[in-house]
């Protein structure tokens, strides 16, 4: 049985860091496309991150220059590396992971997801 499970969210105040860490097991990350989203309230689910299974990425332009993905697949475990944050970076935070190579569909057909990790910057 394929979980995901995130950890690593908290309240953090404007231009701190958080590093959030989403652990997988039931099989292995590596040969899959993984994703980091985010859904604030009222707002609509939205992709930030995606590494592919070749170690290339792609951001959302708003996290551009302050997040970063990376996965070590020995651990079998996906990172965000949050930096200068931001009130609007606000959200509830869902690792995921497609079956597939990420290829020109960085945020889109993802089957698993993890429950959340709740990521609350202050001014």
């Amino acid at each position: 049985q394929v979980q995901l499970v995130e950890s690593g969210g908290g309240p953090v105040q404007a231009g701190g860091s958080l590093r959030l860490s989403c652990a997988a097991s039931g099989y292995t990350i590596r040969w899959d496309c993984m994703g980091w989203f985010r859904q604030a309230p009222g707002k609509e689910r939205e992709g930030v991150a995606a590494i592919d299974r070749d170690g290339s990425t792609n951001y959302v332009d708003s996290v551009k220059g302050r997040f970063t993905i990376s996965k070590d697949n020995a651990k079998n475990t996906l990172y965000l590396q949050m930096n200068s944050l931001k009130p609007e970076d606000t959200a509830m935070y869902y690792c995921a992971a497609k079956r597939a190579w990420c290829g020109g569909n960085w945020f889109s057909g993802f089957g698993y997801w993890g429950q959340g990790t709740q990521v609350t910057v202050s001014s």
